[in-house]
C-alpha cells in the first residue's frame, strides 16, 4: 500500500485560487450535513484544540493545534498543528496537510464566501483590525470579491499595521473609531478578550466579519455590536461555543433562534435583506469547513499530479 502522501504549503498553494477554495466551501455545505465533535484543553494561556468532522461523500478529517501564546516572547510560533484527511470510502488515511496552510485558507474563504453574500456590492473601503498572518490573508481573499477596493489596517501594534501595510499596498489606520464609522466592511482578526467594535460606532449598511475569538471567553464585539446587527455564523452549532456569539445568547441579548448559518445558502436565506441592515459574520471555523478545504487541496494536488503523469508518458 503507498504511503500517505504530507502536502506542503509549496507544492498545492499555486494550485489554488480564493474564488475555488470558496466554491469548495459552498459545495460543500451542499454535502449531506456534517458529524463534528471539538475538544479544547487548556494549562492557563495554553490552549490544545482538536476539531474532527466526517460528511457523507467527503471522508473525515481532524485537525489539531496547540497555541502558546508566550511564544512570541521567544520568538517561536504561537500556533503548531496537523490536518489529517481519512477516505470517506475506506477509512485510509489519504494525506496529511501542512496545519497552517489549511487553516489560512479555510479561515480567509470562509469570511469571503460570507462577505461575499452579506457585504454590500458596492463595498469600497475595508478595515482590519489585526496585524498577524489571518489579516494578511483577509486583504487578498476580500480583494478577490471586492477588486480596488481601499484597504486600511489598524493594529494595538503600530510598527506591525505599518510593516502589513506596506507588505498589502494598504492605509495605516491610527483613529479605530473614527475608521470603523467609515468602513463599508470591518473585519477583526485579533486575540481579544475584551471587546475592540463597539455597536455605537457602527452605521446602516456595514458588515461586521468577527475572526479572532475561538474560547468562551473571547471577545472582539461588545452586546450592542449584537443587539443592532443581524447575525450569520457559518455553523451554529461551533459558533455557540465562542464568546461572540455564546456570550450574548447566555445573557439574553441573542436569541439563538435569530442565527443563521450556511446552511442557508441553498434556500436564500443567508443573504443581506436591505442596503441599510447592518450584518454580522461570526467566523467561528470548525472541522467540517477544514474538511471541505483539505479535500479540495487533495483533489487538486492528485489532479496535477495527473497531469504531469499524462505529459510524461505522452
Amino acid at each position: 500500500m503507498t504511503a500517505a502522501t504530507h502536502l506542503e504549503a509549496a507544492s498545492v498553494e499555486a494550485l489554488l485560487t480564493w474564488p475555488g477554495v470558496m466554491e469548495a466551501i459552498e459545495n460543500g455545505h451542499r454535502s449531506p450535513p456534517a458529524e463534528i465533535d471539538d475538544t479544547l484543553l487548556r494549562r492557563g494561556d495554553d490552549s490544545l484544540l482538536s476539531r474532527a468532522a466526517w460528511i457523507d461523500g467527503l471522508g473525515c478529517a481532524v485537525k489539531t493545534a496547540t497555541i502558546f501564546p508566550s511564544n512570541s516572547t521567544v520568538d517561536l510560533p504561537t500556533v503548531h498543528g496537523s490536518v489529517s484527511l481519512f477516505s470517506d470510502r475506506t477509512g485510509r488515511l489519504d494525506c496529511t496537510l501542512d496545519f497552517h496552510m489549511v487553516t489560512k485558507w479555510k479561515t480567509a474563504a470562509d469570511s469571503a464566501l460570507a462577505a461575499s453574500r452579506l457585504a454590500r456590492p458596492d463595498t469600497n473601503r475595508i478595515l482590519i483590525v489585526g496585524s498577524g498572518t489571518v489579516a494578511a490573508s483577509m486583504v487578498d481573499a476580500y480583494r478577490s470579491v471586492f477588486p480596488g477596493a481601499d484597504v486600511g489596517i489598524w493594529s494595538r501594534t503600530p510598527e506591525n499595521a505599518r510593516a502589513l501595510a506596506a507588505a498589502a499596498s494598504a492605509r495605516v489606520v491610527s483613529d479605530l473609531r473614527a475608521e470603523i464609522a467609515e468602513a463599508d466592511l470591518v473585519c477583526t482578526a485579533t486575540m481579544s478578550s475584551e471587546p475592540v467594535v463597539s455597536g455605537d460606532w457602527l452605521r446602516p449598511g456595514q458588515h461586521i466579519d468577527l475572526i479572532g475569538g475561538y474560547r468562551p471567553d473571547m471577545r472582539e464585539a461588545d452586546d450592542e455590536c449584537i443587539h443592532r446587527a443581524s447575525v450569520f455564523v457559518d455553523s451554529v452549532d461551533t459558533a455557540l461555543d465562542v464568546g461572540d456569539i455564546g456570550g450574548p445568547v447566555g445573557n439574553g441579548i441573542l436569541d439563538p433562534e435569530r442565527l443563521v448559518d450556511f446552511g442557508g445558502l441553498e434556500s436564500g436565506a443567508f443573504a443581506r435583506s436591505s442596503d441599510d441592515e447592518i450584518t454580522l459574520f461570526k467566523n467561528a471555523g470548525g472541522a467540517h469547513l477544514d474538511l471541505m478545504v483539505a479535500r479540495h487541496m487533495f483533489e487538486r494536488h492528485s489532479a496535477s499530479d495527473r497531469r504531469r503523469l499524462d505529459v510524461g508518458s505522452s
